[in-house]
């Protein structure tokens, strides 16, 4: 009676399995799916019954460097990281191999597809969008596998070093040509404003005069400074009449 009760034990001890709280339990009898297995302790029968364990946490999945062709045939590798989890652990079991290895397939894939379809200027400018489109492809597809893409990321772009180059001087040249732009705005600003004060001192009696020794004013505060005194030829003139009148 003891070992009858004993084996009933061992089979009791053997039968439980604990299911964490961040895993569910696929459980199958005689080989056919007969239900989901909740966190906490569940019983599998030896032998009649058999289980599988699927994380449900967030994953993330490291897409390697994928060479590509842009639209306008500029060779680029690009490498991407991929957020994922388990909507349903049935389906991730039931309906493909091995969910890891399959999506992380497609999305390479898919990747050097997306990239292909743009130019190197909407890829190197519009990363976020590129990788949204790349989400929301990979997302549709592997919804039937049970799975749900939070988020992808570009992680890096690379060019072969002749385009690298090329970008760099059509940067340089790119700021050049802001330089003499601004350049040209301010002498043209200058010269506006200049031809202004030329039209106000002609038209004001005596203005430039004022302006004249305005300037040798300035010119005056320096010692090293030789100052020369320019008359009007009126004056002069006044003065000359003056002189030969004694």
């Amino acid at each position: 009676m003891l070992w009858i009760v004993g084996a009933v034990l061992l089979v009791l001890l053997v039968s439980i399995k604990q299911i964490n709280q961040y895993e569910r339990g696929v459980k199958f009898t005689i080989g056919r799916f007969t239900g989901m297995m909740n966190p906490g302790w569940r019983l599998v029968i030896p032998v009649i019954q058999s289980y599988q364990k699927v994380d449900i946490r967030t994953k993330a999945v490291d897409v390697p460097d994928q060479n590509a062709i842009t639209r306008d045939n500029v060779p680029v590798k690009v490498n991407a990281v991929i957020y994922y989890k388990v909507s349903d652990a049935s389906r991730a079991i039931l309906e493909i191999e091995n969910f890891q290895y399959a999506i992380s397939q497609y999305a390479q894939t898919t990747m050097r597809n997306i990239v292909g379809e743009v130019t190197l200027d909407e890829l190197l400018t519009s990363r976020d969008k590129i990788a949204d489109r790349i989400r929301e492809i990979v997302d549709l597809e592997t919804d039937a596998w049970g799975l749900k893409v939070a988020n992808v990321e570009l992680k890096d772009v690379s060019l072969p070093e002749n385009m690298e180059r090329t970008i760099a001087k059509q940067a340089e040249a790119e700021r050049e040509k802001r330089a003499v732009i601004i350049t040209s705005e301010g002498e043209l600003a200058a010269s506006q404003n200049m031809a202004a004060a030329a039209r106000t001192l002609s038209e004001v009696p005596g203005a430039l005069h004022l302006r004249t020794l305005q300037s040798i004013n300035d010119i005056s505060s320096d010692q090293s400074n030789t100052v020369v005194f320019t008359i009007p030829l009126e004056i002069l003139k006044s003065i000359e009449g003056f002189v030969k009148k004694m």
